[in-house]
């Protein structure tokens, strides 16, 4: 089924970067990227229409709920690769700690609104996840909001990773409020404040 869904992706035209079990029983995880602006969510939201597709070829359901298994399971999450010009610059490093993790911190409310139903199923401070009510960041750890990666900290530069988005959210909002928060220093937060359709749970 993954490597259907892979062909089909590339088929299809969309920027699927990669492919990769997870944890869990029958979790798979894909990467979409590189991509800019609207343009990630256009290629993530087709390639879970895809997914579906392969899956109703197979017999099998595809689910996108953030904790499809309780227990001590680790759950699904997409989370989001940022960057700008600016912390790809040199000495980007510096600026992801002193401009965006502040502003990230302060709007963490927020951001949680529009990252997924149920992700506080996810978001237990367990399984490589941060607790959902507390902001947390930290150089090359899994268990925080946003991870700062290593070849980021090695080059001191490139991007951040926001681990706090469930497998369901929606792509539109997620980046939208991401890149207001972060370069836009949150003018139009208020109108991305509102339930966002997920995709359909088969």
């Amino acid at each position: 089924i993954t490597e259907a869904h892979l062909r089909a992706c590339i088929t299809s035209g969309l920027k699927i970067a990669g492919i990769n079990a997870e944890s869990a029983p029958s979790q798979w995880e894909f990467q979409v990227g590189i991509a800019e602006g609207i343009e990630a969510g256009d290629h993530l939201w087709l390639a879970r229409y895809l997914l579906t597709r392969v899956g109703e070829d197979h017999n099998v359901d595809i689910t996108f709920v953030p904790k499809p298994i309780t227990g001590n399971w680790a759950g699904s999450g997409c989370h989001i690769n940022f960057s700008t010009e600016e912390t790809r610059a040199e000495n980007g490093l510096e600026y992801i700690l002193q401009e965006f993790l502040p502003k990230l911190e302060e709007a963490h409310c927020e951001h949680i609104e529009v990252y997924g139903e149920d992700n506080a199923k996810r978001l237990t401070g367990r399984n490589e996840t941060a607790l959902i009510s507390v902001f947390s960041f930290a150089e090359g750890h899994r268990g925080t909001s946003i991870r700062i990666p290593l070849m980021t900290q090695e080059a001191n530069s490139g991007y951040l990773e926001d681990r706090r988005p469930a497998s369901n959210m929606n792509p539109y909002l997620a980046t939208a409020i991401l890149v207001d928060t972060c370069c836009l220093n949150g003018k139009y937060r208020d109108c991305l404040l509102y339930t966002s359709p997920s995709p359909r749970d088969s």
